[in-house]
């Protein structure tokens, strides 16, 4: 097992503060959007940033932190 330097740790830790940040961004769009051709698009989107989450679990309501 190799061991996560700090300077690895921290690049994590920023990508993982990013990818929720875009995930709050589409789900704001999501909300907003009026068609359907639009949140598929957002779906498409979601896919891509976060593959291991499912669509329920991405429209389910969020827990303040």
């Amino acid at each position: 097992m190799s061991r996560v330097t700090s300077k690895r740790r921290k690049i994590q830790i920023k990508t993982a503060r990013k990818r929720k940040k875009k995930l709050a961004k589409l789900r704001q769009q999501y909300s907003v959007a009026k068609t359907k051709e639009k949140k598929e698009k957002i779906l498409a989107k979601l896919s891509k940033i976060a593959p291991l989450l499912s669509q329920e679990e991405f429209l389910a309501p969020r827990k303040k932190d």
